[in-house]
């Protein structure tokens, strides 16, 4: 006799087959000839029935329910993912401008976790995170082999409470340790000063809801001074709202395209265009990038070059020339999707490329005898201003 549990376990079971291969379905509606769905269903059946008799814990099928979806967002490209209820929450709130973390945006390379960009002041900046760095190991757990959605879980934790993330860094032989604590991030994301009594400097950590206001309030009250010109950090900005960038860029620029986008219907392409009114009248514009510039701040730095109103200095920039869609799901979760790809208004794109600077300069160089560092992006840009 058959128990209500076994029963409830298979019917379970079925279900999860039927969601994966719907998923699959949709991803690749092209088999090869010789294998039709329903063979990729029994297939996968019996290896899911296998690991539920054979696998040597207790198998959670809720766990392996989301591996699996998740698993089919990943094999899209690197930055689909799924988020579960608690993820989704966290992303919103991200989105508004505070969170709770260690302040790292991370994507996913060769299987590998990498770092975007450590967001300023924060606890990754602040212990040395860089841009490009690879995490091989959250408190003594390997990554590789994990989903970028299980990384991002293992980095979570309550505020106040302390992580070991291990690195490869590019050009340094041996892994280095970084002990971080925990805090709750405050993206103030606009900062602005002037420099140098002539020079409007305003640094732009993240692209949240709201940024464009920020800036706009920066510009304005510059307006009260006499300047030369300006300087917009972009650098070590992981990007954000697309909304935001657009916004953003048709401060500086009278007409034109800002951005465009392509996505597979070709009816849902869409091109926008700066509006008249550029807020600092014309005068010099600097823009500084890294390698830690990416998405959002590519789609700035690139349409302020391609309008040549602007020289763009520093390093090249990260590359990521999608846009994701956050779908929320029955459950409370979303999805993290990509949609389209963006075209700057050259009609290039800069996914993998990044954006070239027009003076490439290091960002910083180190006087071992004061072990002091210094900025040379920034003060490369003040010397251009005062010839």
């Amino acid at each position: 006799m058959v128990s209500t549990y076994t029963k409830r376990k298979n019917t379970n079971m079925k279900k999860l087959i039927l969601i994966i291969f719907i998923c699959f379905s949709f991803i690749n509606k092209s088999l090869a000839a010789n294998e039709s769905i329903y063979d990729k269903i029994d297939l996968f059946g019996e290896v899911l029935d296998k690991i539920n008799k054979e696998y040597v814990d207790e198998v959670n099928q809720s766990k392996i329910m989301d591996a699996a979806i998740n698993g089919v967002l990943q094999s899209l490209d690197p930055y689909s993912a799924y988020m579960s209820p608690e993820m989704f929450g966290s992303m919103q709130t991200e989105t508004s401008g505070k969170f709770g973390g260690l302040g790292i945006e991370v994507g996913m390379e060769s299987g590998v976790v990498k770092i975007i960009s450590p967001i300023d002041d924060t606890p990754a900046a602040k212990a040395g995170v860089k841009a490009g760095d690879y995490i091989i190991k959250i408190d003594g757990i390997q990554v590789q082999g994990k989903s970028l959605t299980e990384a991002v879980e293992l980095m979570r934790g309550p505020v106040g409470s302390g992580i070991e993330i291990t690195i490869r860094r590019i050009g340094t032989k041996k892994a280095l340790t970084f002990n971080i604590i925990r805090e709750i991030i405050e993206v103030k994301s606009v900062k602005s000063e002037i420099l140098d009594k002539s020079i409007g400097y305003i640094k732009l950590t993240s692209f949240n809801e709201n940024s464009s206001s920020q800036i706009k309030n920066s510009l304005n009250k510059f307006k009260k001074d006499s300047l030369k010109g300006y300087i917009l950090d972009l650098r070590n900005n992981p990007g954000g709202l697309l909304s935001q960038a657009i916004k953003i860029t048709d401060y500086f620029l009278n007409d034109g395209v800002i951005v465009s986008t392509k996505s597979r219907k070709s009816s849902e392409n869409r091109k926008w265009f700066a509006t008249k009114g550029d807020e600092i009248n014309g005068k010099t514009l600097i823009v500084l990038i890294n390698y830690g510039s990416a998405s959002a701040s590519e789609i700035v730095a690139g349409a302020l070059k391609d309008h040549k109103r602007a020289i763009i200095l520093g390093e090249n920039s990260y590359g990521k020339g999608s846009v994701q869609s956050i779908i929320p799901l029955k459950n409370k979760g979303a999805i993290r999707l990509t949609i389209s790809k963006y075209y700057l208004p050259s009609g290039q794109s800069i996914s993998e490329i990044g954006v070239t600077p027009d003076i490439e300069v290091a960002e910083k160089s180190k006087d071992f005898k004061k072990n002091t560092k210094t900025d040379n992006q920034l003060n490369f840009a003040l010397k251009l201003f005062n010839g």
